[in-house]
């Protein structure tokens, strides 16, 4: 097997071709003729989860978020993504990131948190292009809730569906049953979100001055990790599916840089 196999096989559910343009999908470290015997995917390419792929015998890790977003002017092990890049160079380990790829997909990140919330009549939120045999492309899903709730139920249903502890949101809303969603940072997506005609938007990295919503209309900011973190089972899945006979780890811990207290 081939880190190029690798490639196909996720792409083959999550183009590169289809990622924003300020993204950085694709394969970040290695070359695609590299020997591969064993994939880790996980949600960051932290040094952390190097070390797992090391110790799995992996040599070839598949991440959402790219291990190098931007340009970076040094590689030291003082700076976080130094450090992984270091030990990935070191132990020869391939990394590949599935990103806005895996945002735009039918079946990707938004589309797992519709399932969690049992979403109904769901379309894609923001589409481009023409749909496919594969669905539609675009950011975001927009569907309905099983049954119409009162601001506050949907409140805590959301919170039970994410199995959250704590939940960022505006001012509730008397009812709500259309609704819409992104996973990741989807604060840019808020109007288009207002214009569907839901009542609630549901995302991750909401700031102050957008929690000022009209009184039919309130956001929900359940985090990003907490959107985007089913990614990970969904990556390996395909995976596996697609090459059953490499040997596929999902990372059973991924890392929440944010806590809370």
């Amino acid at each position: 097997m081939r880190v190029g196999d690798v490639v196909a096989a996720v792409e083959g559910f999550a183009p590169a071709s289809v990622q924003e343009s300020w993204d950085n999908s694709g394969l970040i470290i290695g070359s695609p003729a590299d020997e591969v015997h064993g994939v880790l995917v996980g949600f960051d390419c932290t040094a952390a989860l190097v070390e797992k792929a090391r110790q799995a015998g992996c040599d070839m890790i598949v991440t959402h978020h790219p291990l190098i977003f931007k340009g970076i002017r040094r590689i030291t092990p003082e700076d976080p993504v130094g450090e992984a890049v270091m030990l990935a160079i070191r132990y020869g380990i391939a990394v590949y990131a599935a990103h806005t790829s895996a945002d735009k997909v039918s079946g990707g990140v938004s589309w797992a948190m519709a399932g969690r919330l049992g979403l109904q009549n769901t379309c894609c939120l923001d589409p481009e292009g023409a749909p496919s045999p594969e669905g539609q492309t675009g950011l975001g899903v927009l569907g309905d809730l099983p049954e119409e709730m009162s601001g506050e139920q949907a409140l805590d249903y959301v919170k039970t569906c994410f199995s959250l502890k704590v939940l960022r949101h505006s001012r509730p809303v008397e009812r709500v049953r259309r609704v819409a969603l992104c996973g990741g940072s989807g604060g840019s997506l808020i109007a288009t979100a207002l214009a569907s005609g839901a009542s609630l938007y549901i995302s991750g990295d909401i700031t102050y001055h957008q929690f000022f919503t009209p009184r039919t209309f309130m956001i929900a900011d359940i985090g990003h990790f907490e959107s985007e973190i089913d990614i990970v089972g969904i990556l390996a899945g395909e995976i596996r599916r697609r090459l059953p006979s490499l040997a596929v780890h999902a990372d059973a811990a991924p890392e929440n840089p944010v806590f809370w207290r």
